[in-house]
C-alpha cells in the first residue's frame, strides 16, 4: 500500500514537471515564433532566395570601387548580383546610402549622419575616391528593369535606426521603395523596424538581423540586450518572415535552429567571405550575403 502511494506521488510529480516543460516550451515558441500562413509572402521570398547578395555592393577598394557606392552596385547589377545595403536618415529627414552613422571610418572626417543635413553628407567622399554617399533613390535606380526585359535580382535593405528614428526612417524608406519598380525585403537588428512594418507594411517580407552578441561581446550592448538580441527575443513584436544570422554563429545558438527550424522561419546567412561557406550555406538552404569575392554563378538554390 505504502509502495503504491509513493509511486502515485512520483508520477504526479512527474506529470507536473512534464507540464511546466511543456509549458515553458510553449511559450518559447510562442515568443520567438516568426509569421506563419501568408502565401504572398511565400511567393515573394521564392524570388528572394534565389539571389546571392553583394554586402554593401559587389566593392572592391583595389579597384576604386568602396562599399554602399553606386560604382559597387552597378557592378553587382552587371553581375547578376542581388545587394544588401544600409540606409540612414539625415537631418533634414532624407535616406542616404552608408553602412556606419560615424562618417569617419569611410569618409576620414568626423561626423554623423542623421545629424548632419543632405547637402552636408553629399560634400564627403568615399575612401579616398571620387565617389559620394548616394541617395537611396539613385541608388534604387540602378535596380529597375531595363526596356530590354532584363529584371535585376533583389534587394535586402537594411535599416540602420538611431535613436528614436525608427518609424520616420522606416517609412520614408518604404516610400523611396513604392516609387521604384525593384524587388526588395527589408531587415534590421531593431525589432521596432520590423514591428512598424508588421503594422503598416505586412505586405512586405521583413527579417530579422542577428549574430550571438555572447561569443565575442564587441557590441556595446549591455548584457541583457545582447542575450535577448542573440536569442531572437524580438520576434515577439517582430513576427519575422526570416532570420538573418551571422554565418559562424548560425549553429551554435539554439534559438536560430528552433525559430528557423522547427518554427519555419527562413535563413539568410552573413557575411560569407569564401566560395566553400557560400557552398555550405546554400546547401544548408540559407541564401548568403557575400563579401570579399566574385562567385562564379549568381547562385545554386532554385
Amino acid at each position: 500500500m505504502r509502495g503504491d502511494i509513493v509511486e502515485s506521488k512520483l508520477l504526479k510529480g512527474a506529470g507536473i514537471v512534464a507540464g511546466a516543460t511543456a509549458l515553458a516550451v510553449g511559450a518559447t515558441c510562442a515568443v520567438v515564433a516568426p509569421r506563419w500562413g501568408d502565401t504572398a509572402v511565400d511567393v515573394r521570398w521564392g524570388v528572394v532566395r534565389r539571389h546571392r547578395y553583394a554586402h554593401r555592393g559587389l566593392h572592391d577598394i583595389t579597384l576604386g570601387i568602396p562599399e554602399n557606392s553606386m560604382s559597387a552596385f552597378r557592378r553587382a547589377r552587371q553581375h547578376g548580383f542581388g545587394v544588401e545595403l544600409d540606409v540612414h536618415l539625415t537631418a533634414d529627414n532624407q535616406v542616404v546610402v552608408i553602412h556606419d552613422s560615424d562618417v569617419r571610418r569611410m569618409c576620414g572626417v568626423p561626423g554623423i549622419v542623421e545629424e548632419m543635413t543632405l547637402d552636408q553628407v553629399r560634400k564627403l567622399r568615399l575612401a579616398g575616391t571620387d565617389e559620394r554617399i548616394p541617395m537611396f533613390d539613385e541608388v534604387l535606380s540602378v535596380f529597375e528593369p531595363c526596356e530590354d526585359g532584363d529584371v535585376p535580382a533583389p534587394l535586402i535593405v537594411e535599416v540602420k535606426s538611431y535613436c528614436d528614428d525608427e518609424a520616420i526612417l522606416t517609412a520614408k524608406t518604404l516610400a523611396a521603395l513604392d516609387a521604384h519598380d525593384v524587388t526588395y525585403c527589408v531587415e534590421s537588428f531593431d525589432p521596432r523596424v520590423l514591428s512598424w512594418l508588421r503594422r503598416n507594411r505586412p505586405d512586405v517580407v521583413r527579417g530579422q538581423l542577428s549574430r550571438n552578441f555572447l561569443r565575442d561581446r564587441q557590441s556595446d550592448l549591455a548584457l541583457p540586450m545582447a542575450l535577448g538580441a542573440t536569442l531572437l527575443m524580438g520576434n515577439v513584436i517582430s513576427r519575422p518572415d526570416f532570420v538573418a544570422y551571422r554565418f559562424e554563429d548560425r549553429h551554435e545558438v539554439s534559438a536560430v535552429r528552433l525559430v528557423c527550424g522547427r518554427l519555419g522561419a527562413r535563413l539568410v546567412t552573413w557575411t560569407v567571405r569564401s566560395e566553400k561557406d557560400m557552398l555550405q550555406s546554400e546547401a544548408e538552404g540559407a541564401p548568403v550575403i557575400f563579401e570579399g569575392f566574385v562567385p562564379t554563378s549568381v547562385s545554386t538554390i532554385r
